[in-house]
């Protein structure tokens, strides 16, 4: 039995369990998230792909008893269908809400750990009847249990500011809302304030872990006991007590307060119920999500460091394939390859997210993952799509270039260039002036609009220091209205996808930074872009003067670190 057959054979073992259960709780179905009970993007305990072989980063399986539903956003309908077309009907979100499809006299089982009070009501608008299940029926027989590993703390001088800085500012924050506690529950938050790192989640250093702070400074501190004490005796931590995860219920009903702060995204039904019956919550949400998107000046100094490594790897990459076009490249052969580039710098750690190493039509799924299922060759006459980045010990990266090894149409170059029309409007944005991400998120779709063209995902995304390669609250998105601030990182990935042919997506990583009392992005990638697709007809003076720029800058930044032949290839390039 081959290896897809064997996957599939486990997914329909699963379910079978599952919906055996149904019985023992009398309920109609079960509801699976992507998340588990930290809401981390990257999920070591990946339910949903369990349960149905879809492994994107967003979606919500509803089994029945006679039917399966896949809910994922446009991102991900095209993967989807392929994963798990098979034993689900994939359905688009927000085309198609569950409520909406859904029989109100259905009665369905949850986890209260792995869903917000937010979720639920976006899902179901209370029209469906829901069960909480406290102790999830995707038992150690459905999902296996995984180790990770040990904390770690950050040197301050990689971080640029200690932990009781941080504690001090939040502490202002609670004082000033009039609160007394806050509940952290988003690990990420945790990692950020406390300088702390490990590695349960894949793609994230990310640690497993929730903590409870009071004005007095006092911090709670709940994880695996096992992967913690290693900092039991840090300095910073002097003012810590270290419990079990499993004791946080018992924790919080003990727990005086008078008012507290939690956040709604990652605090889930069962704890955000536990708190909101004994304690006033505050109105204000977490204000760490804000505090860790504006990175200070060592963190992007550091960011800036880490870009230089990783576009010389990826330039290095782009050189050997461009060279090795008439050899036979599989998708995941190049991706092995251009992982086998960043792994020759010393501080490059792992992946940031799986990579998408896609050609032809292929590169038409947005979020496309190579497997010996559907695996191309990635021949001349096909353009080719890679998405990928790194984290490093100080900084994380996320880089798209799409690749053309033969003439292409002038309708592809067209486009390709309407897709560098917008990538270049949004990187030459007055910010000041535009001031939020769904302000500047139009100038990237400008040009495509003019031809009745588009794309489905968002323009950019924020991205976190040495954290999360997904952060907000600031993106550059359709209804994203954060004002945008000095020292946000976000992405800057504009596109086009033509279903069943090709996919085109040009991404690098900006800062914003303030420059004659306006705020302006300032480019971190510093990999060139493929000058064979663009129709130059169609840029402006102002356009190539920056991609002229550009590439100088690419070439000055990380020429020291290529071979003679390599620079001579990057030069003919640019």
């Amino acid at each position: 039995m081959d290896q897809i057959s064997k996957k599939i054979k486990m997914i329909s073992q699963s379910l079978k369990k599952l919906k055996k259960k149904f019985y023992d709780y009398e309920i109609d179905g079960y509801v699976v998230p992507k998340n588990d009970e930290y809401f981390s993007e990257f999920a070591q305990k990946d339910k949903l792909k369990t349960i149905t072989g879809f492994n994107g980063s967003f979606g919500l399986a509803i089994i029945l008893k006679k039917k399966n539903f896949l809910f994922v956003d446009g991102r991900y309908v095209e993967q989807a269908k392929i994963q798990a077309g098979k034993k689900f009907k994939i359905l688009e979100i927000p085309k198609k809400l569950p409520y909406q499809i859904l029989r109100p006299s259905l009665n369905l089982g949850f986890d209260p750990m792995v869903f917000t009070s937010r979720s639920l009501l976006y899902y179901f608008r209370n029209k469906v009847k829901l069960t909480p299940i406290p102790n999830s029926i995707l038992n150690s027989n459905i999902l296996k249990d995984q180790t990770s590993k040990k904390f770690y703390l950050l040197n301050p001088k990689i971080v640029g500011e200690t932990v009781n800085s941080k504690i001090k500012r939040l502490i202002q924050i609670l004082k000033k809302d009039g609160s007394d506690h806050i509940f952290i529950s988003a690990p990420e938050n945790v990692a950020w304030l406390l300088n702390i790192r490990g590695r349960d989640n894949p793609f994230s250093p990310i640690p497993n872990c929730r903590i409870v702070l009071n004005t007095k400074g006092e911090v709670s501190f709940f994880s695996d006991i096992k992967n913690s004490s290693n900092i039991f005796k840090k300095k910073d931590f002097l003012r810590t007590s270290f419990f079990k995860d499993s004791q946080i219920e018992n924790f919080l009903n003990k727990l005086n307060v008078k008012k507290i702060i939690i956040d709604k995204n990652s605090c889930s039904v069962l704890l955000e119920n536990l708190i909101s019956s004994k304690f006033k919550i505050s109105k204000i949400g977490d204000p760490l999500y804000l505090m860790k998107s504006i990175k200070n000046k060592v963190e992007i100094n550091n960011t800036i460091e880490s870009h230089i490594y990783d576009g010389v790897a990826v330039t290095k990459f782009l050189y050997w394939i461009k060279k090795n076009q008439n050899k036979k490249i599989s998708e995941i052969d190049a991706e092995k390859k251009l992982e086998s580039f960043r792994k020759k710098n010393k501080n490059y750690l792992f992946p940031s997210f799986n990579t998408i190493s896609a050609t032809g039509k292929n590169g038409s799924i947005i979020h496309y993952r190579a497997s010996n299922k559907t695996c191309r060759e990635i021949r001349r006459n096909d353009i080719y799509l890679c998405d990928s980045g790194g984290q490093y010990s100080y900084g994380t990266t996320d880089v798209t270039r799409t690749v053309s090894f033969n003439k292409q149409s002038k309708n592809i170059k067209d486009t390709f260039t309407r897709v560098l029309k917008g990538h270049i409007a949004v990187a030459t944005a007055n910010i000041s002036k535009q001031k939020t991400g769904s302000n500047i998120d139009k100038l990237a779709r400008k040009y495509l609009k003019e031809v009745k063209k588009d794309f489905s995902h968002g323009t950019g995304h924020g991205v976190g220091y040495f954290l999360n390669v997904h952060e907000g609250p600031q993106a550059i998105s359709k209804r994203n209205n954060i004002k945008l601030r000095e020292g946000m990182i976000l992405s800057n990935e504009p596109g086009y996808y033509l279903k069943g042919k090709y996919g085109i997506r040009i991404e690098n990583l900006v800062y914003i930074k303030k420059e004659k009392n306006n705020l302006v992005f300032k480019n971190l990638t510093l990999a060139p872009i493929d000058i064979n697709l663009v129709n130059f007809n169609l840029l402006s003076s102002q356009e190539k003067k920056y991609l002229i720029n550009y590439h100088f800058e690419v070439y000055s930044k990380i020429q020291k670190f290529l071979s003679l032949n390599e620079k001579k290839w990057l030069i003919k390039s640019i």
